[in-house]
C-alpha cells in the first residue's frame, strides 16, 4: 500500500509594522478620478464613504529604511522559532510577492537576485540543497506557494518549507487615488513538513486554483498617477474596483466550493474562513455567497477572522499575517484547535483564485 503524505504546518510567524496610517491622516489629501479630474467631494466624505465600505480604519506602512524582504526575515525567523526546527533542514524557501524590494520614494521594483534568496542568506542557510524561489501570483500568492510546498511532499521531492508572503505596497501606490488608501505594507511566514498521512492527521486536505486572463487580465494592473501634471513615465498600482468585486462575488466562492468538495469535507464541519483581507464589504458577500451554494442563508457566527480594520490589505501578507494572530489568541473572540477543518482562499492580479480546506 502506498503511503500518502500530509502537509502540515508546524510553525507561524509574521511582521507587522509599527506605523500607523490613519485614515484622518489624509484629509488633507486632494483625491483624483481616473481621467484625471479633481473629484470635488471633501476628503472628509471620501474618506468615510471609504470605510464604510472597505472598514479600513488604518494600516500599516513599513519604515522607510525596511524593504519587503526584510519583513519577509523577521515573519520567517518567527515561524522556524514556533517550529522549533533547524533553517539547514529546509528543503524549500517559497517566497511569494508582487514587486520585491522598493525603496523609498521610488517605484523602481528589486527582485535580482530574488526574495527567497537573499532570506536564505540573511537566514544563514549554507545547505545547498534549501532552494530559494520567488512566486508572482497577486494576492492569492502565499496560498499558492502552500500548494505548491504539497506538490513538492506528494512527490517526494522535498520534507521541509518555509512559505512567506511579504509586501510593501505604500511604495507603488499613487496618493492622488482613493484605492490607495486600501493598502499597506506586512509580512506572514509559514513552517510546513510533510507527514504520513493518518486518519485524522493534520494537514491540507485539499486545494483548488483558477487563473481567468482573457477580460479580467487588467482588472488590476499598473498604471500612470490620476494626478494631472505627473510623470506619465511612472506606474503605480491600480484596479477597477467595481470589476474586481463582481468577479470575486461570482468565483471565489465557486472556488472554495470546489476545494471543499474535493477534500469530501462538509461545509457545517468548517469552522474558520481565512480570507484575503481585501474589502470587508467584499469578504462578506464571498463567505455569504459560499454558503448560499449549499442552500444556507445564514454563515455561521465568527467564521470569518479579520485584521482588515486596523492592517489594511498587503496583499500576499494577509492570509499568513491573520492565520498567525489568530493562532497566537491576538484577534479578541476569534481561535482555532487542533482537529477543526478551516479555509484558506485568495483573489488577485491575474485574475487568479485559489483556496485550501486544512485541518488543524
Amino acid at each position: 500500500m502506498v503511503q500518502t503524505m500530509r502537509t502540515v504546518i508546524t510553525g507561524t510567524g509574521s511582521f507587522i509594522p509599527a506605523n500607523k496610517k490613519l485614515n484622518k491622516d489624509f484629509l488633507q489629501q486632494e483625491f483624483y478620478s481616473d481621467r484625471q479630474e479633481r473629484i470635488p467631494s471633501e476628503a472628509a466624505d471620501i474618506i468615510r464613504k471609504f470605510e464604510e465600505v472597505t472598514g479600513i480604519s488604518e494600516r500599516r506602512y513599513a519604515d522607510i529604511d525596511m524593504n519587503a524582504t526584510e519583513m519577509a526575515v523577521a515573519a520567517a525567523v518567527a515561524a522556524i522559532k514556533d517550529a522549533g526546527v533547524d533553517p539547514e533542514t529546509l528543503d524549500q524557501i517559497i517566497l511569494a510577492h508582487n514587486f520585491g524590494n522598493v525603496l523609498t520614494d521610488t517605484i523602481q521594483s528589486d527582485a535580482v537576485p530574488s526574495l527567497a534568496s537573499r532570506v536564505k542568506q540573511a537566514l544563514g542557510i549554507r545547505n545547498p540543497s534549501c532552494i530559494p524561489y520567488d512566486i508572482l501570483f497577486g494576492c492569492p500568492g502565499w496560498i499558492q506557494g502552500l500548494i505548491q510546498a504539497d506538490a513538492f511532499f506528494k512527490a517526494g521531492l522535498a520534507k521541509k518549507c518555509l512559505v512567506i508572503g511579504t509586501e510593501t505596497l505604500s511604495r507603488v501606490i499613487d496618493r492622488y487615488d482613493r484605492d490607495s488608501m486600501i493598502f499597506s505594507d506586512g509580512a506572514g511566514a509559514v513552517i510546513v513538513e510533510a507527514f504520513k498521512d493518518t486518519e485524522g492527521t493534520a494537514g491540507i486536505i485539499s486545494a483548488s486554483a483558477q487563473s481567468y486572463a482573457m477580460d479580467e487580465l487588467n482588472y488590476i494592473y499598473m498604471g500612470k498617477s490620476y494626478a494631472p501634471e505627473a510623470d506619465k513615465r511612472v506606474r503605480y498600482i491600480k484596479m477597477l474596483g467595481r470589476k474586481v468585486y463582481e468577479f470575486a462575488l461570482k468565483h471565489v466562492p465557486e472556488a472554495m466550493k470546489a476545494c471543499l468538495d474535493a477534500g469530501g469535507v462538509n461545509i457545517a464541519d468548517v469552522k474558520k474562513i481565512f480570507i484575503h483581507q481585501a474589502n470587508e464589504k467584499m469578504d462578506i458577500a464571498i463567505i455569504k455567497a459560499f454558503y448560499l451554494l449549499y442552500g444556507i442563508k445564514d454563515i455561521p457566527v465568527d467564521i470569518m477572522p479579520m485584521n482588515i480594520h486596523e492592517l489594511g490589505n498587503s496583499s500576499v501578507a494577509t492570509v499568513p499575517t491573520l492565520f498567525d494572530m489568530v493562532r497566537k489568541g491576538h484577534i479578541a473572540n476569534q481561535e482555532v484547535h487542533a482537529g477543526e477543518v478551516i479555509l484558506f482562499a485568495s483573489v488577485g492580479a491575474g485574475m487568479n483564485i485559489n483556496a485550501i480546506c486544512y485541518r488543524m
